[in-house]
């Protein structure tokens, strides 16, 4: 996915009441054609990158802002006299973590840019970026304010097809990471329940290459409306298995393993409850009725969600019960990814907080449109390390793996080399 933003903010003595307002003047991203893959193929994302990321700079660089231009900072992007004219103040661009082919041509691309233009060049850790969002929704949304909502410390789940993790961001560049998954995303999980819960002429007629929205469109046609959902209100009640009218139970995650449960486990499980959902409609696919198909959709999504859930509400209990002084209580859980645009995981989360005792928790999901990737989160992070004073040095590499923890093994987002 070949992505570029062109993004403006205010942050001088200037105008010091806009300080944190921000314009977004260019966004853009191009998708390349994975259908046949069944999800994203190296070589096909590659080719991609290379075709497009050339002509999409050109239209990035046509939308730039003139020098004389009110506003004092530009940023690009990149996931002759006339260029001179829009030149931006330093360059933003995706350092990773994931895939090195991809990440190497949007950052090379990026510093052709900073070297030819002399600005300084930012590459942003992109789990970063999404737990950030928020704050630049709310920049861009901004008609004055001065401080960026929401505040640190707050709590960040972020849920895609390639990481879930739920981070405690403590600070711009401090991320603790209190859960992570054992196994596989929560995205890639529903994504492949997905191929075997849909009808396969659904699946055929649509142009979607991650099928977790099609699941989730499927299971609740008439979208909040049909959630019909009420969060358990005991530990006991969540971890039961529940039978369904067709003969099957899906037991929840970790709920039971073969060293016994591990439901208190601060960390995320999904490959058995994929497995389990392949059990249920292996050589059943040309069977199996729609109603049943809905059920086992609405049945997977929900323990699913529940157990993202169950490790919020861990995680709140546990920093409420070290902060004896109630000087850092947690009021804000951020929800980010592509997984966040689900409408019935907002359902879960809310019903699960209000119900367990945490109904002062403030949710806060980006529009759909700035959950899955973009270019928009990164541009809007590079200028929060900008305004900080951070730069990255041309000789930066991408980076596979790239923890946002600094009590990772890699130090995390400053613990790597490539930093001025």
């Amino acid at each position: 996915m070949a992505k570029i933003a062109v993004l403006e903010t205010a942050h001088k003595d200037s105008i010091p009441a806009n300080q944190n307002a921000a314009a977004l003047h260019f966004h853009e991203k191009i998708t390349a054609d994975n259908a046949q893959f069944c999800g994203v193929h190296p070589i096909t994302a590659l080719e991609s990158h290379n075709k497009h990321l050339g002509p999409l700079v050109a239209r990035a660089v046509q939308a730039l802002p003139p020098l004389n231009h009110v506003t004092p900072s530009k940023s690009i992007c990149c996931d002759s006299s006339s260029l001179q004219e829009r030149k931006p103040d330093f360059i933003s661009v995706t350092r990773g973590p994931g895939m090195l082919s991809s990440l190497n041509t949007g950052l090379n691309t990026a510093k052709g840019l900073a070297i030819a233009w002399q600005v300084p060049l930012i590459g942003v850790n992109h789990m970063q970026a999404h737990a950030l969002t928020p704050r630049l929704v709310n920049a861009l949304e901004s008609k004055g304010y001065t401080q960026l909502n929401p505040e640190f410390p707050f709590l960040t789940l972020l849920v895609s097809g390639g990481h879930t993790m739920l981070v405690h961001s403590k600070a711009l560049c401090h991320h603790a990471i209190l859960a992570n998954t054992m196994d596989v995303a929560i995205g890639d999980c529903i994504d492949k329940m997905a191929r075997h819960i849909l009808p396969a002429g659904l699946i055929e007629d649509s142009d979607e290459i991650m099928y977790g929205r099609l699941l989730e469109m499927f299971a609740f046609p008439n979208s909040s409306s049909d959630h019909d959902y009420t969060a358990p209100h005991t530990r006991a009640e969540e971890l039961s298995s529940k039978s369904s009218s067709w003969g099957w139970a899906l037991t929840p995650p970790l709920s039971k393993t073969r060293s016994g449960s591990r439901s208190k486990d601060m960390e995320f499980s999904f490959a058995g409850l994929g497995s389990a959902i392949e059990r249920i409609c292996q050589g059943r696919e040309a069977s199996m009725s729609l109603d049943e198909r809905t059920d086992v959709a609405r049945e997977a999504l929900r323990l699913a969600f529940e157990h993202l859930a169950s490790r919020v509400l861990m995680a709140l209990q546990q920093l409420k019960e070290a902060d004896t002084a109630g000087t850092k209580n947690i009021d804000t859980l951020v929800v980010s990814g592509g997984v966040a645009s689900n409408q019935f995981l907002r359902t879960v989360l809310r019903s699960f907080l209000d119900t367990q005792g945490f109904p002062h928790i403030r949710l806060i999901f980006p529009p759909p449109s700035l959950c899955t990737d973009n270019a928009a989160m990164i541009a809007w992070t590079g200028t929060e390390l900008y305004k900080a004073r951070y730069e990255s040095d041309l000789n930066c590499r991408a980076l596979r793996k790239w923890s946002i923890d600094p009590d990772a093994e890699d130090g995390g987002i400053f613990g790597v080399d490539g930093w001025k």
